[in-house]
């Protein structure tokens, strides 16, 4: 017999959902326990973000029919790592595939049984997607499309060109463009001097002048974050 240490671990689920629809999916994930456990249950965005950055969860079950939407799978994806599966009573592929490029592992419409809906959370936390051979096929594509039109796009060439140095020096600039240049190269563990020769190098490649304008550019083509 498995004692409580070796016992596998239960699939924490975080429930983000308009209160009479999180009541629902609370009790739902409480009859799978032990497998499964509440990890919380939150109403806005907000609110969910902010608990999984304090407490993370393996799964966030997100309800897309109140005011979180596609925007806010992706902030939820974005701000945390979280494996996402979505519901919705909609039956709109447009808002199913948004969902998943966005950030969720799945979506399941909300007539399914109560059954797959618990399988979807076990699917999701190994890892799998819940989406149909369609729907794969038609966010591959889409994706293949994004790729093509950031290929397009002429700011794209001067990235490309950046050292992962060069992207974390960035990043640190962009994360607070008052820092004096000391400040950012002890965050960065490198000396003043290396710093502005990344520098140096990173305002001929991208054209800008100064840390100001770098800071601009950085936040206007997602550079905030290190490659």
């Amino acid at each position: 017999m498995s004692s409580p240490n070796t016992a596998a671990r239960s699939i924490r689920v975080l429930v983000l959902a308009e209160p009479l629809v999180a009541w629902g999916l609370e009790r739902l994930v409480q009859t799978a326990h032990p497998r499964m456990e509440v990890a919380g249950s939150c109403h806005q965005l907000a609110d969910g973000v902010a608990q999984l950055q304090r407490q993370p969860a393996d799964v966030a079950l997100v309800d897309l029919d109140g005011d979180v939407g596609i925007e806010g799978v992706s902030e939820l994806f974005a701000a945390s790592r979280t494996r996402i599966l979505a519901i919705s009573g909609k039956r709109d592929i447009a808002l199913y595939d948004g969902a998943v490029l966005a950030g969720a592992r799945g979506v399941l419409h909300k007539s399914e049984s109560p059954a797959l809906l618990l399988k979807a959370i076990d699917k999701v936390h190994d890892g799998e997607l819940w989406v149909d051979r369609t729907a794969t096929s038609r966010i591959f594509m889409e994706l293949a499309r994004q790729k093509a039109a950031k290929d397009r796009h002429p700011e794209h060439h001067k990235i490309v060109t950046l050292t992962r140095r060069e992207r974390q020096s960035i990043a640190a600039v962009a994360g607070d463009a008052s820092a004096p240049t000391k400040a950012i190269a002890a965050r960065l563990h490198i000396s003043e001097h290396t710093l502005r020769n990344h520098l140096t190098s990173i305002y001929s490649k991208l054209g800008v002048a100064n840390r100001l304008a770098l800071y601009a550019y950085a936040h206007q083509h997602s550079l905030t974050e290190p490659a």
